[in-house]
Formats: C-alpha cells, structure tokens, sequence
C-alpha cells in the first residue's frame, strides 16, 4: 500500500497524469470543429480534462499564532457558498478541538497564501457534524453538533462567524453563540427551503428534529434507524435522510409529524449511509454508505442509475461532493486516497494520494470548488491533512 501510494506521489510530481484513453486537447477540439461533440460534452470533457491535469501545490497559512499552526492538526474543512471563506476543525495537542476561518480571497497562483482567523472558542467535546447556516444573511453562522461528554449534554450549537476577526468584513457584525440542548445528534443540516425557514434538522438516534431557530418550536420524527446525514431540498419541501439501516428517506415538510404521510421517498443502500447529496434539478439524489458503495438515485424511477466503483469505506464517517457545474464527483476513502469521477458516465479521472502515509488518524478532508477564492476565482480542490493544506488548481 505504502509502496503503492509513493509510487503515485512521484507520478504527481513529474506530471505523468494521464486523462482517459484517447483524451487531449488537440483530439476534443478537433471533434468539436468536425461537429461531432456538441457545446456541452466539449465543455464537459475540457474539465474532465483539466481535473486529470491539477497539480499539487502547498498553501502558506498566515496566522497570528504560529505555533498553533505548527502544531494543530486538521480534522475537517468546509467551504462556504461563495468559496470565499473556509472554516477549519482543528485538533490541539492538549486535546479537544478548537476553529478557524481561514480567508480564501488570497488563493491567487503563484503565491498561495491565505490567512487563519481564530477565535478562543475551545471544545473538548467531539464534533459530530457541522454546516454552514444563513441565519442573518447566507453563511451567516456555521451550525456544529457536539457530542456529549461525561454529565456535559450534546447540543447543536449556531457559531456566528462574526466571532472570526475580519472573516467576513462590512457584512458581519458581532454576534451571539446560541446552544440546543440536543443529545446524541449525528447529523445536521441547515434549512434554505422557504417551507422551512430560520430552521435546521438534526440526526439523533431513531429520531430527526427539526428546530425554528426563531420561534423555538420543535418537531420530531420518529425513525427505525440511528440519522447518520441530512440534506434539505431546495425546490422541493423534503429533507432527505440517510441512516445506519442504508435506508434513504424523506420527510415532506408540509406535512405535520402526526402519522405517517410525512414519509415521501424511500431508497436503500447496500450499508449504513455515510452522505446523501441532491443534484441541482432534485430528480437525483447521491449517497455513499460503509460498504464502499456510491450511487446515484431517480427519484422518479425510484432506482438507481449509475455507480461509481473504486470507494473505500468500511465503518468511517466520510463525505461526498458533488459538482454539477465541473460535472464531477469527489471522496476521500478511508484508504485516504482522494478519488474524483465523471459524474456524467461514473469514469474515474483521478486517483490522488495523500502527502502522508496512510492512517486512520489522517483521512485528508478536502472541498471542492468552480471559484476557490470567490467569484473571481479559478477551479480547483483544497486538501487539508495534518498540519498542511494544499491546492490543486486547474491552471
């Protein structure tokens, strides 16, 4: 394995990155000028292309700590809707975790260098889950759910961002931390659907809760398995749910939790479902589960259409990203290789390893975006492992 993963790196190095069969510049755009690639595989096909071509470069993290940067290790990173901002779970050696905001508007090639807002809240409580919420205005707030430790109970807990020096200036405004008593939460999820407005969803154990962030009120479901992911729809008023059992459910927020009509789809992964991703049209949906397995749902058809091979996954916590836009696929095995994929076809484009040898300890987390930076920003993937955060840009 270790051999294995070196060999890639030297790969990466030198630049052998190879694009499927067949597949360069000079051959797509001459199709296209005969006529047989229309509009849109041409420009699917460019950024396929592009992917297999990223190249792996070091980003410089300025802090007023640098200590901490040193000895901090990454636990997971989340980038926001504009791209422009990155919020960071860190581990510090004493234990626990603490977080950051780290400003992206400074990604630019050739120098890379982005800087760390931190702020003194510290946890020692494991973070189940985290998302971005828009409770003030979009990405207002990240919303975290902590496990509970010893008498201390978990909670859901909104962390302005204002609470970052500088993370997001002229906009944010200093703001409260509000907590939710809410033990043994799995999973969270943030609400942008207008039937569920000020609201976020949280995973429990054979239970979902949805809270009005405003008003108080609570409504909970009743399920037969452990929440492990949430995602609401946007269009349509569902939350989606995937859990332990593989199940795939979702919940139509018009209806009351009176009864059993609130349950509106029902799907089943071959394993407990780690990610459940909507397509933008919200007639697909994608999951991942333990079993490895990465598959894209019709909703209409109720059966699934297309999967993606290569995943490793036997009991971890790992996220899928979705791309429409790239028209890609992106996770982080528990073999920590980074795989991305063709959405379109399910092909896989490339097999990225990590800078470090493989460990459970170590699973890069990584986030993709068409604007790393904002809106003026290029493609590209962000991979954070260890103490190290790093750039593959399309350029």
């Amino acid at each position: 394995m270790e051999k294995k993963r070196l060999q890639l790196l030297e790969e990466e190095d030198k630049q052998k990155k190879v694009a499927r069969l067949g597949f360069n510049a000079s051959s797509m755009l001459r199709k296209s000028q005969l006529g047989f690639l229309n509009v849109t595989s041409y420009c699917r096909l460019a950024h396929e292309l592009r992917v297999s071509c990223m190249q792996r470069k070091k980003v410089q993290i300025h802090s007023s700590d640098p200590s901490a940067l040193a000895s901090d290790r990454f636990n997971l990173i989340l980038v926001n809707t504009n791209s422009d901002r990155l919020f960071t779970v860190n581990d510090v050696k004493v234990g626990g975790s603490k977080y950051g905001i780290i400003n992206l508007r400074g990604l630019k090639t050739p120098s890379l260098r982005v800087h760390m807002h931190e702020n003194l809240y510290f946890t020692n409580r494991k973070v189940n889950s985290v998302c971005w919420a828009s409770l003030n205005h979009l990405d207002s707030h990240i919303l975290l759910c902590l496990m509970g430790l010893a008498e201390t109970p978990g909670c859901a807990t909104l962390l302005p961002a204002s609470l970052f020096v500088s993370s997001h200036p002229g906009v944010d405004r200093p703001g409260m931390l509000c907590s939710f008593r809410i033990p043994g939460a799995w999973s969270c999820a943030w609400s942008l659907n207008i039937q569920a407005n000020n609201c976020f969803s949280t995973g429990l154990s054979r239970r979902v809760l949805l809270t009005n962030v405003v008003t108080g009120h609570r409504q909970s479901f009743v399920t037969s398995s452990d929440v492990l992911t949430q995602q609401f729809a946007l269009l349509a008023p569902l939350l989606f749910n995937g859990c332990r059992s593989g199940e795939i459910f979702a919940i139509d927020l018009r209806c009351g939790n009176q009864g059993k009509g609130w349950k509106a789809t029902r799907l089943l992964q071959d394993s407990a479902v780690t990610s459940v991703q909507i397509l933008q049209e919200e007639d697909c949906v994608m999951a991942s589960d333990m079993a490895g397995k990465i598959k894209l749902w019709d909703l209409r058809a109720m059966k699934c259409i297309r999967q993606y091979e290569g995943h490793v996954n036997e009991y971890a916590y790992l996220p899928l990203h979705v791309h429409e836009e790239e028209g890609i696929v992106v996770a982080v095995g528990q073999d920590c290789y980074t795989r991305i994929w063709s959405l379109h076809d399910a092909q896989l484009l490339r097999t990225i390893p990590s800078p470090y040898p493989t460990s459970k300890a170590d699973i890069p987390s990584v986030a993709f975006s068409s604007r790393l930076g904002g809106f003026r920003g290029a493609p590209g993937l962000l991979m954070a492992v260890q103490q190290d955060l790093y750039c593959f840009s399309y350029g």
